[in-house]
């Protein structure tokens, strides 16, 4: 039987980053060689195995038949391989190496970056490579240790834990409610400036939801801003733009800070959960388990943002 060489198994490696990342730049900064080295790789493996592995276009990348079938026995080669490391990783006294984690942007800024010092100096063997996207990865494929999603997103190959659920108010800063008055209902949304936000991935402006009458009710607000930034949504309704609808745990510290001020927050919705996701070849990785830990102290029940949020409303309704 043929053994494989260092230099195949280095162009499988480099084909299972270009199929999974969708292009050859990509796959060079995942594994931090150069594009044409990725290139050459994969053309080397494509030459030893005597079939074309991908469709290239100036705009595109995408695998042939032949590489289909190739990508689905290279993941598995590369998932026995990754749990191999883990399994060596268990005997160590403690956390210790790189530990991937791959967030949103908004949980990623207001809720994993503020602990991350706290995490390093109990464990400063580990080194945190946090990634922050808005698009759900292939975690095998790009090695991604722990992922945080907003909502459940089935995957046979992944372990889930619900971590908190993902809760929206409306918010307005309270120059502006003084000068325009507060909405009492959704409906009065109508005569107010409104601050909206727009998903990157589909390019649809949020339709605002609303809790009435145990039902969920959604609202097209008449925005005269939209932003597919939450960050943005919420510096424009600092600045007094008008009400905008945001996640509380990106509002909490505004409010705290007197910034911000919920609008009509008995009609607040869990929209869905916040959600952590790990490799089954993941589950007895000493760094894993660290970070698990972690995120049940960060995501406490109940969420602290609910908290400062929630705990504002009967002092405002006192004075």
């Amino acid at each position: 039987m043929e053994q494989i060489t260092l230099d195949r198994l280095t162009g499988l490696i480099a084909f299972a980053k270009a199929a999974a990342l969708g292009s050859y730049s990509a796959a060079a900064r995942a594994l931090a060689i150069s594009p044409s080295a990725v290139s050459k790789s994969i053309a080397r493996l494509e030459q030893q195995l005597g079939v074309p592995l991908f469709v290239r276009t100036t705009r595109s990348l995408r695998l042939t038949h032949e590489g289909e079938a190739l990508h689905e026995r290279v993941l598995r080669l590369l998932q026995e391989a990754e749990e191999i490391q883990q399994a060596a990783m268990t005997t160590r006294n403690g956390p210790s190496g790189i530990i991937r984690i791959a967030a949103p942007y908004p949980i990623g800024v207001h809720v994993l970056a503020p602990a991350l010092a706290g995490f390093r100096a109990r464990h400063p063997e580990l080194v945190v490579d946090l990634r922050i996207r808005d698009q759900m990865a292939d975690m095998i494929a790009e090695g991604i240790d722990v992922a945080i999603r907003v909502g459940d997103v089935p995957d046979s190959r992944l372990i889930s834990r619900r971590l908190a659920p993902h809760r929206i108010c409306a918010f307005a800063a309270p120059s502006y409610l003084e000068r325009r008055g507060t909405p009492r209902r959704p409906e009065d949304l109508a005569g107010h400036e409104c601050v909206n936000f727009r998903f990157q991935s589909s390019g649809q402006a949020l339709r605002w939801p609303f809790a009435v009458g145990g039902k969920i009710v959604e609202v097209a607000s008449n925005a005269g801003i939209v932003a597919d930034v939450s960050d943005v949504v919420a510096a424009v309704v600092i600045a007094g733009g008008g009400i905008g609808i945001m996640p509380t745990y990106l509002a909490a510290s505004h409010v705290k800070r007197g910034e911000l001020v919920p609008v009509m927050p008995k009609y607040a919705v869990n929209r869905s959960n916040i959600t952590a996701l790990w490799p089954e070849s993941r589950r007895a990785s000493p760094n894993v388990k660290a970070f698990l830990i972690l995120l049940s102290d960060v995501f406490a029940a109940p969420p602290p943002w609910d908290v400062v949020v929630d705990s504002f409303i009967p002092a405002r309704r006192n004075r």
